[in-house]
């Protein structure tokens, strides 16, 4: 089982991901600013530890800096933390999820069209 992050973990893991799977702390530190986050230092560096230590993050030392290279992956971490909300809230039962999303509206029929789509085999693409 994948371990939960904090937002401001997960928010440092999308940066990796995005990057390829990889990245050096200063390229995490320039894409945090791009989105007006503005972090000091250690606790940047606190995270990344927390990271490592749950063994989402390996950490490589090049020189004096340190790059972060991701063990997990980004769809493997989705798929774990769906699970664990359908296992929590719905007692495994996708189902219910999925009537959840559709009767509050958070499933727009466009949405849907595209789901059934793949379920029946006409979008293996995505």
């Amino acid at each position: 089982m994948i371990p939960q992050v904090s937002d401001s973990e997960l928010e440092l893991l999308k940066i990796i991901w995005a990057n390829g799977g990889t990245a050096l702390y200063a390229y995490i530190m320039e894409e945090l600013v791009k989105t007006g986050r503005i972090w000091q230092k250690n606790t940047i560096i606190t995270l990344l530890s927390r990271l490592v230590e749950k063994g989402l993050l390996r950490i490589k030392k090049i020189g004096r800096r340190n790059e972060y290279t991701a063990i997990v992956s980004e769809e493997d971490y989705q798929a774990s933390q769906t699970q664990t909300l359908l296992n929590k809230l719905y007692e495994g039962n996708a189902k219910g999820l999925v009537s959840t999303l559709i009767q509050r509206e958070l499933l727009s029929a466009k949405d849907y069209a595209e789901l059934k789509k793949f379920w029946e085999g006409e979008d293996k693409d995505k």
